[in-house]
């Protein structure tokens, strides 16, 4: 039977968003602990443990979101490990968002300048100190524009679940689409909620920037 485009089409697009912010938070969350986790690793670390995490870095990187999905979500049930649709979709995405957020945020730590770590070595301080007293709070400041620019694109990456089927906002347009087949209504509708959630977060994402900018050249 088909339905038409009304006020419960959009309730349920909007639960699907609500879906798509979730997973956007967990995955930025889960990616970010690591991604912090691996950037120090990568930077103060001993060159075994650098190699290692440039060669994850270098090859997440190197392959698209897509097939880290299929091998979280197919592949590992080869090996006796299934997950379900949403559990497959976190690893994915926190893989994916580990390696990203570890490279920007290494490149915020080994910009902060020289002089600063020899400042905190002259004060005695212990490397965890140093870290979380000196470097740390500076690289923050460098790195919140690209990390809020990064997740917009976490954000727009969550579409890719809904082909092991999430039902997250893209999906849920799929879904609303076969009962109504009124594909403008229901694409034009999926596409303004994603641009309600992206467009704030690109925003502040170019101001942060700007006052960066605005800082270094006072």
């Amino acid at each position: 039977m088909i339905q038409s485009f009304g006020w419960q089409s959009v309730q349920f697009l909007m639960m699907g968003l609500l879906w798509t912010v979730g997973l956007s938070v967990m995955t930025f969350i889960s990616g970010g602990v690591l991604g912090l986790a691996f950037a120090v690793g990568r930077s103060l670390g001993p060159r075994w443990l650098k190699f290692i995490i440039a060669s994850y870095i270098q090859l997440v990187q190197a392959t698209p979101l897509l097939i880290l999905l299929f091998l979280c979500f197919y592949g590992l049930s080869f090996l006796g490990l299934y997950f379900p649709p949403f559990a497959a979709a976190v690893i994915s995405l926190t893989i994916y968002a580990t390696a990203f957020l570890a490279d920007i945020w290494r490149g915020c730590i080994e910009s902060i300048p020289r002089t600063q770590w020899e400042a905190a070595d002259a004060l005695a301080l212990s490397g965890p100190q140093k870290l979380r007293y000196v470097i740390l709070p500076q690289a923050l400041r460098i790195a919140q524009g690209p990390t809020v620019g990064f997740m917009v694109q976490i954000v727009k990456n969550t579409s890719v679940t809904a082909l092991i089927g999430f039902v997250e906002l893209t999906r849920a347009g799929q879904l609303l689409n076969n009962v109504t087949f009124q594909p403008f209504h229901v694409f034009m509708t999926v596409a303004a909620m994603y641009f309600l959630v992206c467009f704030p977060l690109s925003w502040w994402s170019e101001k942060l920037k700007e006052r960066k900018s605005a800082g270094a050249a006072h």
